[in-house]
């Protein structure tokens, strides 16, 4: 960055001019871009961009969003933001989940909605959530469900910036997450962890990636934030053993049976009229076995088809046709890894 900016940028900061920071703040991507720091710059850009798309009053207001950025972790070296935070109007919450499932996320909420009152008795409420299963069975969209319902904002854990080849840094940028994280009550996702929680009997690096379990496993022991803790896997049997024990609930997220298709369906479908005569049991039998995820995307795609040719119900043979495309769209995931 050059002389001229940095004196224009922090004279704005001083002026407390927000139209002079948004424009300086471009020149700065520019600038770095032209300089050759493309990964700086996009990172830069995607901060200038979830700022914009959060305007009004459903967005940060200026000094807001500023005292916001100021209390997300960064790295140390890079200066990176260690963390997101998820916009409560950008927080999906409904969940169709067996009575068994939905039943353990009911009692976290209720627990910590509880938790003076626990207090009072020296119980504890549960703080730390491991949640697993298959993809797109809604781990995430658990994690956000906890945030709503517990009215806390959501920080998800960047590991792109979190994860850094310099001795004890990734160590060192977990640390600061945990941090923040007490400074201000949330819900912290550590989306897909085994990122930073692979078993250290199965790691074939004995130096960074054993540092950074060993710091996890520490953190946790300590936990003792305001908020919740989630953390969610695809692959359970790669995480560190040790790691288990150090939370309050551990359970699957499963796919979802045929009631929880059915229910998919319809709720996925309620904006849209459907044909009357669906052989809605033939459908939930050709996605037996799909994911939530996989469920609502195809009852979603055929909405859009009937919209988009201007019809005003939804057909069985729209229905079948985006499930067809589902899973097809599947099987070359599959094919592709």
């Amino acid at each position: 960055m050059n002389a001229d900016i940095l004196k224009r940028l922090i004279r704005a900061i001083a002026d407390g001019s927000q139209p002079d920071l948004d424009r300086l703040a471009q020149k700065v991507v520019d600038a770095e871009r032209k300089t050759g720091h493309r990964r700086l710059a996009d990172q830069l850009e995607a901060i200038l961009s979830d700022a914009k798309r959060r305007p009004g009053p459903h967005g940060l207001q200026s000094s807001d969003r500023a005292s916001t950025l100021r209390e997300l972790p960064q790295s140390r070296r890079h200066g990176e933001q260690l963390a997101t935070i998820i916009p409560r109007e950008d927080l999906e919450h409904d969940m169709v989940l067996p009575a068994a499932t939905e039943e353990r996320f009911a009692r976290i909420e209720c627990e910590y909605a509880a938790r003076e009152r626990l207090g009072a008795y020296g119980l504890r409420p549960r703080k730390t959530v491991l949640l697993y299963g298959p993809p797109g069975c809604g781990k995430t969209l658990g994690a956000r469900r906890l945030a709503w319902n517990t009215g806390l904002p959501l920080m998800k854990v960047r590991f792109d910036a979190l994860l850094s080849s310099y001795f004890g840094e990734s160590a060192s940028n977990l640390r600061s997450v945990f941090i923040a994280a007490k400074e201000r009550p949330c819900v912290l996702l550590l989306d897909e962890c085994d990122f930073i929680a692979r078993s250290r009997t199965n790691s074939k690096d004995i130096g960074e990636a054993n540092r950074i379990v060993n710091s996890l496993l520490q953190l946790m022991e300590e936990y003792d934030a305001p908020g919740l803790l989630v953390a969610t896997t695809n692959v359970e049997s790669s995480l560190d053993e040790a790691l288990f024990r150090r939370f309050d609930d551990v359970f699957l997220v499963p796919p979802p049976g045929t009631t929880e298709i059915t229910r998919l369906l319809h709720m996925t479908l309620s904006a849209v009229t459907v044909d009357e005569h669906v052989n809605w049991q033939a459908l939930v039998d050709e996605l037996t076995g799909a994911s939530a995820a996989m469920v609502v995307k195809a009852a979603r795609d055929a909405a859009k088809t009937a919209v988009l040719k201007g019809r005003k119900t939804v057909t069985e043979a729209q229905l079948r046709e985006a499930i067809d495309e589902a899973h097809r769209h599947k099987s070359g995931e599959h094919r592709a890894t």
